[in-house]
């Protein structure tokens, strides 16, 4: 099908008739690509292209429908004309408008429409406007990070959504309603001190307990909606409607995950092409950059030098590259062989750095814990929070001081500079998120006496009671710390380092001023502590329903704080990514996180038994067995339904559908790789089409 912007290429609107027009000259024949335009039909014709003898100099083909609507739903000012071909085609478009159907008027109205309606909801964009001005300033690389932060912001309120509709709201209307609750029955056969769960202070409480329950998560602040605690094994009876409690928690957390994991999908897939294109070291050439690669959204002088710099830094680090390569094809088997081994060392030493920080992290996390349990409330304030912040203080250290030797060490290891930044990049988001998991490590430890059921402190009520009564809240209060101390983090940083910095620098001795230099916005970092907030608020929600909106509150207050000291205290980094490439990376380190995430979420579910003290699954063998109590009281056909949903009878035929479905899109990315490899055929002898009409300029001239 012909494009409609191809047609107004010809002499005028009413010259369709391909017999009225010259025959291609020779020279057009002789063109190396000539044989491949021939295959492209009516555009073949507007290109000039020679046609077979036997195919009619002027028959025309038949237009797809389909794309023959796709090309109508393209709005007039998105094609590449200028106003008087548009003109033109708004004429031709309009002689063919009464020949349509009522049908087609209808469909063309309603794609007009919805046209219209995806206008509007582009204009209602959150942060548009900030957006398009941070663009404006220092370019999309830098907007690729508050893009993503936006998103974090839609995807937590998205959750924090789903987790108050059906979980808090719920259960705080059924109080202020003080409607019948049914409390299902506690197992016979669990002893009575399993059951002791009381984080209330007796007593004259001072007002420094209540700044530290507060801080901390502990004493009052366990018994209020944020903490898995507070809810009640129950179901509600209300106006012959019965509300299970449990139920509705453990779908609320299941659908929440899914959702996120839908929607991450959705929006990498989005910006797989983009990427894909990105990374094409083909289209990545030095004419891609210096013809291509300039950056029109820019507004002022300062951010367009600041783009010079950025491409004059790509250009520079593909050189650099290049001449690396050169060099380590010409090395001995001798200097391969020591640079291996120094390589060898290196990794050696950064395995140790992991190490290291993981210890520290467990550690930390043993002795808090052992800390806050054996002396409650007898340390000061300053002390206490310095003990219960302990393991978020050495988290937090370590993420922030092993990347600084991790960007030391790889300088030592010789690699090209965009292999030196993805290497960082690796090693810092493997740090970040596995001292996550040696957190939850260390709790497990301690909650499952290090996995011996037979232990003296867990031989009794199956998890250690003594230390943990309510174990689902205390992970809980280590990710709600986690989050508070985050804040704190942020604020800290930007009053007392970044501000600083600012005015030595601006209004400082020059000496210090050259030696401090402006801070950078560095992308990648920051999208990494976004990514490892993430997937705290992920890991935390099942024992903390209101984490979600916390999370979406503080990454709002994330977006405006960062705007912030971006447009007052930093400038653009030198080592840039591009905007398609870093979005891309960015949700495939996102997803890595989600992954991570529904790890200590399936064990809780499947395998740890709930405390028998608190929370809306006291009393039953693991969480997931609420779902099969809940399919018991169905009807039978429902209920057979779902079993055979859960069987293998359904299973295996399932899996094998979804075999076959991945061999057909195993077929067809090989049918688009084949396609993409003629495409770039083309563009070669294309190329070739320039050099040879460059040729016969040169000699006729």
């Amino acid at each position: 099908m012909e494009p409609r912007w191809a047609q107004t290429g010809r002499d005028g609107p009413d010259d369709d008739d391909w017999g009225q027009q010259q025959p291609p000259s020779s020279l057009f024949l002789q063109l190396p690509s000539n044989a491949t335009l021939r295959f492209r039909g009516n555009v073949a014709k507007a290109w000039g292209a020679a046609l077979d003898e036997g195919e009619p100099p002027g028959a025309p083909q038949e237009r797809d429908g389909e794309g023959a609507r796709e090309q109508e739903s393209v709005p007039l000012k998105q094609l590449p004309l200028c106003m008087a071909e548009k003109r033109i085609l708004r004429l031709r478009e309009q002689r063919v408008a009464w020949k349509r159907s009522r049908w087609e008027q209808w469909q063309v109205g309603m794609r007009h429409l919805w046209g219209q309606v995806r206008g509007a909801l582009l204009y209602a964009q959150v942060w548009r406007g900030s957006l398009h001005r941070i663009e404006g300033h220092f370019g999309t690389g830098i907007q690729s990070y508050f893009n993503f932060l936006r998103f974090l912001v839609l995807l937590n309120l998205g959750g924090a959504l789903l987790m108050v509709g059906f979980v808090v709201a719920p259960n705080a209307a059924f109080e202020g309603l003080q409607l019948n609750q049914t409390q299902r029955g506690q197992n016979s056969m669990v002893n009575r001190s399993c059951l002791q769960y009381d984080p209330t202070e007796r007593g004259l409480v001072s007002y420094f307990t209540y700044l530290m329950d507060l801080l901390s998560g502990t004493g009052f602040m366990e018994l209020t909606h944020l903490f898995y605690g507070y809810y009640q094994n129950s179901a509600v009876d209300f106006v012959g409607f019965s509300y299970n409690i449990p139920l509705a928690y453990l779908l609320s957390v299941l659908g929440y995950f899914s959702v996120c994991l839908l929607w991450i999908v959705h929006r990498a897939v989005h910006l797989l092409k983009r990427s894909l294109v990105g990374e094409n070291w083909e289209l990545s050439t030095y004419s891609h950059k210096v013809f291509a690669g300039w950056d029109f959204c820019l507004a002022p002088g300062t951010a367009a030098a600041m783009k010079h710099n950025s491409l004059r830094y790509e250009l520079r680090m593909d050189l650099e590259e290049q001449t690396l390569r050169r060099l380590m094809a010409q090395r001995s088997p001798g200097q391969r062989l020591a640079l291996f081994s120094l390589r060898g060392a290196l990794n050696l030493l950064v395995l140790g750095l992991l190490g290291a920080a993981f210890y520290g992290v467990y550690r930390a996390t043993e002795y808090s814990q052992r800390a806050q349990d054996t002396s409650p409330g007898q340390q000061g304030l300053v002390l206490g929070l310095l003990v219960a912040y302990l393991p978020s203080i050495v988290i937090t250290a370590a993420n922030q001081l092993v990347p600084l030797a991790f960007g030391l060490l790889v300088r030592l290891e010789r690699y090209p500079l965009s292999l030196e930044i993805r290497l960082t990049l690796l090693r810092t988001v493997f740090l970040r998120l596995s001292s996550l998991l040696v957190l939850l490590f260390s709790l497990w430890t301690q909650i499952t006496c290090h996995g011996d059921p037979a232990a003296d402190s867990c031989r009794i009520c199956h998890y250690n009671h003594q230390q943990h009564p309510c174990w689902e809240t205390s992970v809980g209060q280590e990710m709600y710390k986690l989050l508070v101390f985050d804040l704190l983090v942020l604020l800290l940083v930007l009053l007392l380092v970044e501000f600083p910095r600012k005015l030595l620098v601006t209004h400082g001795p020059a000496p210090l001023a050259r030696l401090l230099g402006q801070q950078e916005f560095l992308v990648p970092p920051n999208v990494l502590d976004l990514v490892y907030s993430q997937t705290v608020c992920w890991v935390g929600t099942a024992f903390s329903p209101l984490l979600p909106l916390l999370h979406a509150a503080k990454f709002i207050l994330f977006f405006y704080l960062k705007k912030l000291t971006l447009f007052s205290n930093c400038r653009p980094a030198d080592r840039t990514f591009r905007a398609s490439i870093s979005s891309f990376f960015f949700l495939l380190v996102l997803l890595l996180g989600l992954a991570i995430a529904w790890v200590p979420l399936l064990y809780s579910v499947f395998v740890l038994q709930p405390s028998q003290a608190c929370g809306p699954f006291r009393g039953e063998p693991t969480m997931w067995s609420t779902l099969w109590v809940a399919i018991d009281t169905l009807p039978l056909v429902a209920r057979e339904f779902l079993q055979f949903v859960g069987s293998l009878a359904f299973a295996v035929p399932l899996f094998l559908l979804l075999c076959i479905l991945m061999f057909y899109l195993m077929a067809l990315d090989h049918s688009y790789s084949c396609l993409v490899k003629e495409l770039k055929g083309q563009l070669r002898l294309e190329g070739q089409d320039k050099v040879f009409l460059v040729t016969q300029i040169t000699e006729l001239s």
